[in-house]
C-alpha cells in the first residue's frame, strides 16, 4: 500500500505503533491541492510556507494565499488539512493561514513557473 493511503503501523507488544510521519510523505500530500482558478499545486505555487511534525503524529502547516481576497480562502486550508490527514501515522492537522510575508510570485517553483507561462 502506498504510505499515503495505508493508516496502519506495525504491532509492537506494547499495541500499535503507527508509521512515522516523514515531511516527504506530508509534501506529497500537500501537492494533492490544487488553486481551482490556477493549474498548479499549491506547494509549487509557494503557499506552503512551514510543515511541523510532532513525534505524536501531529502536523502544523502553516500556509498563505495569494491574495487576502482569494475566492478560495475557505476551501484551500480545508482541502489541505484534508490531504495531510490521509498521510500514514498522521493523528491531527492543523493548517494556519498567514499573511507575513506576503506570497508574491518570486516564492512559486520553475515547474510553476513554465506551467503558468510566467518567467
Amino acid at each position: 500500500m502506498s504510505e499515503q493511503i495505508s493508516r496502519h503501523g506495525s504491532w509492537t507488544p506494547e499495541g500499535e505503533a503507527l508509521p512515522a510521519v516523514t515531511e516527504e510523505a506530508v509534501i506529497t500530500a500537500i501537492k494533492t491541492v490544487f488553486d481551482p482558478e490556477i493549474p498548479v499545486d499549491i506547494y509549487e505555487l509557494g503557499l506552503v510556507y512551514a510543515i511541523e511534525i510532532g513525534d505524536d503524529g501531529k502536523v502544523k502547516v502553516e500556509m498563505t494565499l495569494t491574495t487576502p481576497s482569494c475566492p478560495s480562502a475557505q476551501e484551500l486550508p480545508a482541502m489541505t488539512e484534508e490531504a495531510v490527514r490521509g498521510v500514514a501515522g498522521v493523528t491531527d492537522c492543523e493548517v494556519e493561514v498567514v499573511w507575513d510575508p506576503p506570497w508574491d510570485q518570486s516564492r512559486m517553483s520553475e515547474d510553476a513557473r513554465l506551467a503558468l507561462n510566467m518567467f
